[in-house]
């Protein structure tokens, strides 16, 4: 879906500007761009019919020109700033003197599209509106993990079809995030986003809630209901724990999808239904099937496409990442805007197994931003005291002692990265920079020599 709306571009680094407008003119805008506003500013002309402005904070003139250029026009459009070098700071400093998101540059075009839709006004403010509340996705999908980039970049791709798309993850890693991705990026955005959960549907009502009713269906029916899959009309259905779902109802899910029509309780004749389906589940639906919980035939109708969301104890980039994120949100949304986390904080942070993964990390910045006094966020402001004291009195996997040669400390940094990773090795590559057939000629290496050793100790023992 194109829309037309016109966004300024204000970027004094020509190849940044290039990728912002291709990142922009991509998503279906219209791009007015310029290096920045100079001296004398743009003519007012410029500025006509501007939906919003895209510009470099710290640019000549700086922030306060771009909104003072922006007030000129009635209504106002949105300012979202740009940053090579962001900080918590400046970005809440900037949210607080108007703007309405801080983008770090080079931005991705996920990213930046979301920011800018976040911020535009609706084309038609009269417009119906989705059912229910908005969608989770709603908010940045941040990271800068190798696999969950290429997870994105196949969902992008699969977005602009109807094709169903299964989601798998462990509880809290954002799937609800990725679907609602999946939806703004699809082809109806502007249709509804509806999400069930289904380990809250009770089994009574499961049936009705998805396919709806006729007036005196049953016991209590006083009027039609529709059902879930008529409300999201072309757009997304999305069946969160898909793998709770009881098997009766398992095989009308999978008939409304291979004939894309629905049976309402008490009607008389089917009526077409036209969503996309995304299925969510924490659980290794392969082995529901192999117990009997989970139908085949159904596994392989929502298994189009399976994008897996790994963990955050896998994507250590993303933990300081996000941490930073929730930090500045939350510093904003609390009137704590000058926090940041000392040294000793951040160790804890990388450290910390994450079963919550994402959630449990945001859940424990918010209780830092409420607890944290004299502007430091410490171990026992994010509940993680008892880790801190453990981590002094243990060596860390990458400390080496003085003395160490070169070769062993890259011997050490390669197995301990493997062990990490539970010995994934095209993981490991990632992580350490290296092809994977750099990092197997340093195991064969390290295998021989420990071989060499081996044979040493046997021939001359004691």
């Amino acid at each position: 879906m194109n829309d037309e709306r016109v966004i300024l571009l204000l970027e004094p680094d020509g190849a940044l500007r290039a990728g912002l407008r291709r990142s922009l003119e991509g998503g279906g805008f219209r791009v007015r761009e310029a290096a920045e506003l100079g001296a004398g500013g743009l003519a007012r002309e410029a500025g006509e019919g501007v939906a919003l402005v895209v510009a470099r904070d710290g640019a000549a003139g700086g922030r306060r020109e771009v909104f003072a250029w922006a007030s000129r026009f009635d209504p106002p459009p949105p300012v979202i700033l740009t940053s090579p070098r962001p900080g918590i700071a400046e970005a809440v400093s900037a949210v607080r003197e108007g703007a309405c998101d801080y983008l770090a540059l080079p931005a991705a075009p996920e990213l930046l599209l979301s920011s800018v839709r976040r911020a535009l006004p609706p084309v038609r403010p009269d417009a119906p509106q989705p059912a229910g509340p908005p969608p989770e996705g709603a908010k940045p999908f941040l990271t800068r993990d190798p696999r969950l980039l290429e997870v994105l970049k196949t969902a992008r791709r699969v977005a602009r079809s109807t094709a169903t798309v299964l989601i798998r993850g462990e509880s809290g890693t954002g799937k609800e995030l990725l679907a609602s991705f999946i939806h703004r990026h699809g082809l109806h955005p502007e249709e509804p986003y509806v999400a069930v959960n289904c380990a809250a549907l009770p089994e009574t009502l499961a049936e009705s809630e998805l396919f709806g009713h006729e007036r005196g269906a049953f016991t209590g029916a006083v009027a039609r209901k529709i059902g879930k899959f008529e409300l999201a009309g072309r757009g997304t259905l999305v069946l969160d724990e898909i793998g709770e779902m009881p098997l009766p109802l398992q095989a009308k899910l999978l008939r409304a999808l291979q004939e894309r029509t629905i049976d309402r309780l008490g009607g008389t004749s089917p009526v077409p239904v036209a969503a996309r389906l995304i299925a969510i589940t924490h659980r290794d639906l392969g082995c529901a099937v192999a117990a009997g919980a989970f139908r085949e035939d159904l596994y392989f109708r929502i298994q189009v496409v399976e994008l897996v969301i790994p963990p955050l104890r896998e994507r250590p980039a993303d933990i300081l990442l996000l941490a930073d994120h929730f930090l500045a949100r939350f510093g904003a949304r609390h009137g704590r805007a000058a926090l940041g986390f000392t040294e000793e904080a951040l160790r804890v942070l990388t450290r910390h197994e994450w079963r919550g993964n994402v959630r449990e990390l945001e859940n424990r910045v918010e209780r830092a931003v409420l607890l944290a006094e004299e502007g430091r966020i410490c171990p026992e402001h994010l509940g993680m005291a008892e880790e801190a004291g453990r981590a002094l009195s243990q060596p860390t996997p990458f400390s080496f002692r003085p003395g160490t040669t070169v070769s062993e400390m890259e011997r050490q940094l390669i197995l301990n990265t493997l062990r990490q990773v539970n010995h994934n090795r095209t993981r490991a590559a990632e992580l350490l920079g290296i092809s994977i057939r750099t990092l197997r000629n340093k195991l064969r290496e390290y295998r021989a020599a420990g071989e060499e050793a081996g044979r040493v100790q046997a021939a001359h023992p004691g």
